[in-house]
Order: structure tokens, then C-alpha cells, then sequence
């Protein structure tokens, strides 16, 4: 409603819409200024988290490197480990040709009666395996005489017996080198989770480079979004194992 009002002879024009700068005011609610201090505070929020990325993509640098050296030196251990299997094995073996001898002459013994060498070759063969036949060979032995065999290499599994404890240990050493892959694996993506906060930190650095309102907003929307998937990224790669915060501190 306007009103017309006289003073000194002059009419003037009052009207109770407010100014148009007013209006335009009311309706911006992204000023200038408030959009620069937006942006500083997206760069510090990205600044951190950048870094956060970053150590922890160290950290899983650390353990891989921890990882591949034990495996490497577990491997080594599983080298030397199937080495005296073999050892252990080829001296059973010979230990069970001349023992195959001595049980030749027991079964002639025994099919002339002969008691007296019958005892004294069952002492002997019993003296002998003890003595140079390995635990392994011994059970196999057994087995053979409850079974009736000829040979106690042909109890099943035998072979493997002598190599269980270098597969053991070469378990061992492909488990922490596949652990060292995933750290790796995730060393990476923490890298990437870096590049991607690396591009929100340029795209907020020029948004002050542009003149018109529009094309800052516009600039500043990509930011956030690109921040924002940097964020639940970065959230789905695991921490390292046996991650603490309070491990990295050290108080002298």
C-alpha cells in the first residue's frame, strides 16, 4: 500500500515493499563471504583427512615390508626343514635295506628251528632300529608286521611324514606373504584415497579464481562431491592389523 504524504508543499511516495537490494539479500543465502569461509573450512577438513590417508597408507607400507620379510625367512627355514626331511628319509631307507637283510636271515632261522638265532637275530634287529631307525621308520615297521607286509615304505602316508613340518612352515611363510599382498593391496587404496583428496584440495584452492557466484558454487558442489567419496572410500579399506592409535605414541 503506498502512501502520499505533503511536507513543505512536496508530495512524496511512501510504499511498504522493501528495496530491491533488500529482497536480493534475503533470497542469497550463499554470500561471498560466506562461501569463503566454506571453502576454508572444507580445506581443513580435507587437510586432515589427507594426512590421516596418508599415515595409515604408511603404516601398511610398514607391514607388507614386515610381512615379505618374515615369509622370505620363514620360506628359508621350510627350505631347510625339507632338506633334512630328504636327509632323514634316504637314511631310512638304507637303514631299512640292511635291516631287510637281518629279517632274511631271521625267516631262515626260523625255518630251521633254530631258537638260539632265532632270539639272538630278533635282539639284534630290535637293537638295530632302535638305535639308527628313526620314529618314523620304527611306526612304519609296525605297521608292516601287523599288516603283513614286506615293506614298510608301503605304509600310506609314510612319504609325507617326513616333510610335515617344511609344509607346516611353508604354510606359514605363503600366509604372512599373502597378508603382505593385501597390505599392499590396501597401502594402495589409501594412496588413491590421497590423489582424491589431492584434486579436493585444487578444486577448492581455484574457487576463488572465478568472478561470478554461479561458477564458484558450481566448482565448490564438485569439491564436496568428490570429498564426500574420498570419505566413504577411505572408510571401507580396514586399518592395519592390531591398529591402535595409543601404539604410536612413545613417552620417553
Amino acid at each position: 500500500m503506498n502512501k502520499i504524504e505533503s511536507t513543505n508543499g512536496k508530495t512524496t511516495k511512501n510504499s511498504d515493499t522493501p528495496p530491491e537490494n533488500a529482497l536480493q539479500d534475503k533470497k542469497t543465502f550463499l554470500t561471498p563471504k560466506r562461501l569463503e569461509t566454506v571453502v576454508a573450512v572444507l580445506l581443513g577438513i580435507t587437510t586432515l583427512l589427507s594426512a590421516w590417508a596418508s599415515w595409515i597408507g604408511h603404516l601398511h607400507g610398514g607391514l607388507q615390508s614386515i610381512n615379505f620379510t618374515k615369509s622370505n625367512n620363514i620360506a628359508s627355514k621350510s627350505t631347510a626343514e625339507y632338506n633334512l626331511g630328504m636327509q632323514m628319509y634316504l637314511a631310512d631307507f638304507i637303514v631299512w635295506n640292511t635291516a631287510r637283510d637281518y629279517y632274511f636271515e631271521l625267516e631262515e632261522a626260523k625255518a630251521d628251528g633254530d631258537q638260539v638265532k632265532i632270539d639272538l637275530l630278533t635282539e639284534k634287529i630290535k637293537l638295530f632300529e632302535e638305535q639308527n631307525a628313526s620314529k618314523i621308520l620304527t611306526e612304519a615297521v609296525k605297521w608292516m608286521e601287523e599288516n603283513n607286509e614286506d615293506n614298510p615304505f608301503k605304509m600310506p602316508g609314510m612319504t609325507e611324514k617326513y616333510f610335515e613340518s617344511s609344509q607346516e612352515t611353508a604354510d606359514q611363510s605363503q600366509e604372512l606373504l599373502e597378508e603382505g599382498k593385501r597390505d599392499n593391496k590396501k597401502g594402495d587404496s589409501y594412496i588413491l584415497v590421497t590423489v582424491i583428496y589431492s584434486l579436493v584440495l585444487f578444486l577448492l584452492g581455484i574457487v576463488g579464481t572465478f568472478k561470478d557466484m554461479p561458477n564458484r558454487i558450481a566448482v565448490l558442489s564438485i569439491a564436496v562431491v568428490f570429498l564426500i567419496f574420498g570419505i566413504i572410500y577411505m572408510c571401507t579399506i580396514p586399518l592395519p592389523t592390531g591398529f591402535s592409535q595409543m601404539n604410536f605414541f612413545e613417552f620417553n
